[in-house]
């Protein structure tokens, strides 16, 4: 028997909101690189890749830049050192110009209806420390009933104790709990090993043999699984 949702927490960068490349392209101009916004989309696939690449061999110190540097060189041709130190000074910005800020279509309104239906909600993120600032200027501050920013918790994903410390401001169980993220490793393997259900987020995610995670490709796919796990919800989203 499937033990009904009661809780569920998301990532942020890619599930929630994503990469916003217009921006980012503007951000690089200032620096005399020239790329645009459509070639910095391209490029993300294999920057993603070299990301999963570097959470897998442990921690996340210093990712965010790997995979800054790989998109940024892929995007715009330069070298890998000049794309180092771009995205070095990039990191420095962000903590006062967020480059993911671009909302994910339908994700904030499932968690709306998520909290509407008595759902509990959070967010546990691997980011750099302000994500509840962004929160704030996105309009978004009401939404989770709290925000772990692995910044500011000196824990990351996928460390099950931040998963651990997400489930005890949920105050529930962890069979009662999900997860929806885009990381294989960092999200769908972190909270499986805390004893999480978890949701495989994105456009290029595919089936896993496992009867705990589901895979969904946009926000209506992601309410049928949370649905089909006893969510109480009647989502109209796609």
């Amino acid at each position: 028997m499937t033990v009904p949702v009661a809780a569920v927490t998301f990532d942020a960068g890619q599930t929630l909101i994503e990469l916003d490349t217009a921006m980012l392209a503007a951000r690089l101009g200032e620096r005399g690189v020239v790329t645009t916004a459509a070639a910095l989309a391209g490029a993300e696939s294999p920057a993603w890749a070299r990301y999963e690449q570097v959470v897998r061999a442990g921690g996340h110190t210093g990712h965010w830049q790997t995979f800054m540097a790989a998109l940024v060189a892929s995007a715009s041709g330069v070298d890998g050192e000049h794309a180092a130190e771009l995205a070095a000074w990039l990191w420095s910005e962000q903590p006062h110009r967020n480059l993911w800020r671009r909302p994910v279509p339908g994700m904030i309104e499932l968690v709306r209806e998520l909290r509407r239906a008595g759902v509990a909600v959070g967010v546990i993120s691997n980011s750099e420390g302000r994500l509840a600032e962004l929160f704030v200027e996105l309009g978004w501050a009401d939404e989770f009933g709290f925000v772990l920013d692995s910044a500011r918790v000196g824990l990351d994903k996928p460390d099950r104790r931040i998963f651990d410390l997400a489930l005890a401001q949920l105050g529930v169980r962890a069979d009662q709990t999900v997860h929806v993220g885009d990381s294989r490793i960092a999200d769908i393997g972190g909270a499986r090993g805390a004893g999480w259900r978890a949701i495989w987020f994105g456009r290029a995610v595919s089936e896993v043999a496992d009867d705990g995670v589901a895979s969904a490709r946009d926000a209506g796919e992601c309410a049928r699984a949370l649905r089909a796990w006893g969510a109480p919800i009647d989502s109209t989203l796609p």
